[in-house]
């Protein structure tokens, strides 16, 4: 099924996927050419709807493996591995039988190709996978789209949307948000102010409790250390503002870092790219 519910397609008599709750919002559109369900040589599917600011598809999985793309704006993703948000020059791999959320930031248009497995058993990725999208990926992705391909020809292209295919060292930037009150009230008063740098034992005296009961409360319901997690949620903050077209000093600002250089040498070090390499058709300045 397509992230809402509806029908998109069937191997071997089998659903694409399953829904396991409401959409977020009201996304348009289906799969590009595909009523009722692929051609029996298919081995991919392109799927495309258009997704207002706000909207988004609730928990759902499928079991084919799904390439999730934004032909336009962002995409966040979002699953027990991880949250990762998605310029249109980044895909994530999403393995089949994986449940997820993907939401829109902005207005979106996500052209998603859909992978049966038993058409790509030299790709072995368990796991959530960023993919660069190049000129090439883009290319391939807009003439699988098209209804009057020949077998054939579908089957070229597909085999080279394929072989194109190249992970980035992007990694996930989500943060658990930790369970006790106290961490809790920290956590969500950094979310709305995220350039706070107090130190634990000034959080400690405004929620009631020691620097060191806080430390370890966070370690224990995040597994991250205090100071790693605030700079993980510093960059998930950091990403949206980023994307909207905002200095990385303007950014470097509003989450806590003192220059725009320490801010980018955070970012390499968290995400694993610069933030002009992660937006590259974005007008960020490093």
């Amino acid at each position: 099924m397509s992230p809402n519910g509806q029908p998109i397609g069937q191997s071997a008599g089998q659903p694409i996927g399953q829904s396991a709750g409401q959409p977020i919002g009201r996304p348009a559109g289906r799969p590009a050419g595909q009523p009722s369900g692929p051609p029996a040589a298919t081995a991919i599917f392109i799927g495309h709807f258009a997704m207002p600011r706000g909207s988004g598809f609730g928990r759902h999985w499928h079991t084919f493996h799904q390439l999730a793309w934004a032909a336009k704006g962002l995409l966040r993703v979002t699953s027990e591995r991880g949250a990762w948000l998605l310029p249109p020059s980044l895909a994530l791999w999403i393995p089949a039988g994986l449940a997820h959320t993907t939401e829109a930031e902005g207005d979106a248009v996500m052209r998603t190709p859909y992978v049966n497995p038993a058409a790509c058993p030299e790709i072995t990725w368990t796991e959530p996978t960023v993919v660069g999208v190049d000129p090439l990926l883009r290319a391939l992705v807009d003439h699988l789209v098209r209804t009057d391909l020949a077998p054939d020809a579908r089957s070229r292209a597909e085999a080279v949307l394929l072989d194109v295919l190249r992970p980035v060292p992007v990694t996930s930037v989500s943060v658990t948000e930790p369970r006790d009150p106290r961490t809790r009230a920290v956590a969500r008063a950094l979310a709305q102010h995220p350039d706070d740098g107090r130190a634990l034992e000034a959080w400690g005296r405004e929620v009631g409790a020691s620097a060191r009961t806080l430390a370890r409360l966070f370690v224990a319901e995040t597994g991250l250390a205090f100071g790693q997690w605030r700079e993980r949620l510093r960059m998930q903050l950091a990403m949206p503002l980023l994307a909207e077209g905002l200095t990385t000093e303007a950014v470097a600002r509003r989450v806590g870092y003192a220059s725009a250089s320490s801010f980018v040498a955070a970012f390499r070090r968290i995400v694993g790219v610069t933030p002009r390499q992660y937006f590259p058709d974005f007008p960020v300045c490093d």
